[in-house]
């Protein structure tokens, strides 16, 4: 077994770690506290080849794998979670349908863009009714004077408002017989008559991410704007879908290690009773758990960016990751901001943004519990 990392993602880490020295982490906090959308930085990360890692080269992007996007995941997500969520969004589940997909018309369409930096990605699935149960989604696709009409909703979307989205790529129902629903996978432009936006969602944490209700009223879009196969697209989304949780599972990764740099020096800096409050064993013996579950979580990560490298099966892997990962970050987030103390509970530290930041860990790209749903069918099912 090789746990080294090779000498071009050493490189990459070191080139994301200066970038959101530079340009994410000073900026974070005041991002937070405007909700504000860094569109430019983004862009900025568009010109450094980091919008499109996991897009072929052919159409723009660098196409660098699973274990480079999760070593770039966790220098981006350590200095902002707002930042790495909607970068996750953008790469995974509103790219991989279209590179995975897409025709080679609508990969120079949609896809080029996106991997260039210049737009950012949005996905469709989640409705008010329909969330961990994805066959229960209502928006309905209907044949139309050669094209499509879209109506219904999407609640809890990312990237779909800002100043610099290209569309969202949506799931919906497109018939069905004997009891069984059809879905599509289809683009929809921003700006695309019928379909419209709703006012940024106020959140608990990831205050800097783009968040939004959309609805689609008589929303008509060219027959060109399905992505695959009719009939396929719930289908194509799951298996999208486990790459964007060991994308997640990257970004829990991420702020557990900040969170648990930031119990470190709070632990050297913090004095009580005469002394800094790592002399105290039972605050040593609590970082010490808290490094020991974020090694375990790291290498449940890798090994499963790892797996998808290697073309073998890896949604048992996923699934276990994001669990196991995002379970880690509340743990070590919640330890953290304890270590802490009272200045912890204030808005002006880091370690509040980051305990902010990690309860949607356990619930976005998949609750927890079909996490665990997942791997007791296939474990059982060996």
């Amino acid at each position: 077994m090789d746990f080294f990392l090779d000498p071009q993602t050493i490189e990459l880490r070191d080139m994301c770690r200066a970038f959101a020295q530079k340009e994410i982490a000073p900026n974070a906090a005041q991002w937070s506290a405007d909700h504000y959308f860094p569109a430019e930085v983004f862009q900025k990360m568009g010109n450094l080849g980091l919008m499109g890692m996991l897009v072929p080269e052919e159409y723009g992007g660098v196409d660098a794998g699973y274990v480079a996007y999760v070593t770039a995941m966790q220098e981006i997500g350590m200095a902002d979670q707002s930042v790495a969520s909607s970068w996750n969004a953008h790469s995974t589940i509103a790219s991989l349908p279209i590179a995975q997909f897409g025709t080679h018309e609508q990969k120079e369409k949609w896809l080029r863009p996106l991997a260039s930096g210049t737009h950012i990605g949005a996905f469709g699935l989640t409705e008010s009714t329909a969330g961990s149960d994805a066959a229960a989604i209502r928006t309905r696709a209907t044949r139309d004077a050669g094209g499509w009409l879209i109506d219904g909703s999407k609640m809890f979307i990312t990237n779909a408002g800002t100043p610099i989205s290209l569309g969202v790529t949506i799931l919906a129902v497109t018939g069905g017989h004997d009891g069984k629903k059809q879905y599509g996978t289809f683009f929809i432009p921003s700006g695309t008559a019928g379909f419209s936006l709703g006012q940024p969602l106020r959140k608990l944490g990831w205050h800097a991410c783009d968040t939004r209700e959309l609805v689609f009223n008589n929303c008509w879009i060219p027959e060109d704007n399905l992505i695959g196969d009719e009939g396929r697209g719930l289908r194509q989304f799951l298996e999208v879908l486990d790459a964007g949780r060991i994308s997640v599972a990257a970004l829990s990764l991420s702020l557990a290690e900040a969170a648990l740099r930031l119990a470190i020096r709070q632990s050297k800096d913090r004095e009580q009773f005469g002394r800094p409050i790592h002399k105290f064993q039972a605050v040593s013996h609590k970082i010490a758990d808290m490094a020991t579950d974020v090694e375990t979580a790291r290498w449940l990560v890798y090994r499963a960016a790892w797996l998808a490298d290697t073309g073998q099966p890896f949604s048992e892997a996923a699934a276990m990751a994001k669990l196991h990962a995002s379970e880690v970050a509340n743990d070590v987030a919640r330890q953290s901001l304890q270590l802490h103390g009272g200045y912890g509970y204030m808005l002006e530290s880091d370690i509040s943004r980051f305990y902010a930041d990690a309860k949607i860990l356990e619930i976005g790209e998949g609750t927890n519990e079909i996490q665990r749903n997942i791997i007791a069918r296939i474990v059982l099912n060996r």
